[in-house]
């Protein structure tokens, strides 16, 4: 369901350091992202996407400017108030997996709820249909050195949206795969915006990772430098 903002930016800056040495990541950014769209972020080294995808993730906040979220201010919120946000609607992935080692993929998607303080009955009932999503729900018993690279980031990706969030964030989902992993990863991601309706933003520096996108962002220099549509819209 488009032309609903899940997300609105107006005039956000960031701002590291104090006095002579102090570093402006952001500098007046301006977004508005709609409910169910998938969107590539990308732009150079040190062009303000890293820092926009933390605050967009809660894990930092603005020095200036509003951030909302359903409508929303963020910026207003406290960590404790953050924290609850992220996990109640937000979904994470990594380029890395940031999986456990020694526990299964089950237990592995199951952690977010565990943290939540469901029950094991109801982790494991979600863990295994997201699992499922993921095509994986028969290795639900293997640890990740049983695993192949892409089938690590599929139990990521389900350990993501084990809770149902609205906006899944992507670091690089595809930057430890090779191509034809990535195109696999890509194609999971695409089901999961269109098919279960979460909101997809994601961090690539491939062009043909962006290409599955609708909308694509290119950020330069801590600004919005562009926005188009992508091959999908």
């Amino acid at each position: 369901m488009l032309n609903d903002p899940i997300i609105t930016m107006r005039g956000v800056t960031k701002v590291y350091g104090e006095g002579p040495t102090a570093f402006q990541a952001l500098k007046g950014v301006d977004l508005e992202i709609e409910r169910g769209d998938f969107v590539a972020v990308m732009g150079p080294s040190g062009s303000g996407k890293s820092t926009t995808m933390n605050i967009l993730g809660c894990l930092d906040v603005p020095s200036a400017g509003e951030f909302l979220f359903h409508g929303h201010h963020v910026e207003r919120l406290d960590r404790d108030q953050r924290a609850l946000l992220r996990r109640k609607y937000l979904g994470f992935v990594f380029q890395g997996f940031n999986l456990l080692s020694r526990t299964t993929a089950l237990e592995n998607v199951e952690l977010p709820l565990l943290y939540r303080g469901d029950e094991r009955k109801a982790r494991q009932e979600a863990g295994l249909a997201a699992l499922d999503k993921v095509g994986l729900k028969p290795w639900w018993d293997h640890t990740p050195a049983e695993l192949s690279g892409g089938q690590q980031q599929r139990v990521a990706i389900a350990r993501a949206i084990v809770t149902q969030p609205d906006l899944l964030l992507a670091d690089e989902p595809t930057g430890n795969l090779d191509s034809e992993r990535s195109i696999e990863i890509m194609e999971l991601l695409t089901d999961l915006n269109q098919n279960s309706g979460i909101t997809v933003l994601m961090v690539t520096h491939e062009p043909d990772m962006a290409a599955f996108a609708r909308t694509i962002i290119h950020f330069r220099d801590g600004v919005v430098e562009s926005i188009e549509k992508g091959a999908r819209a």
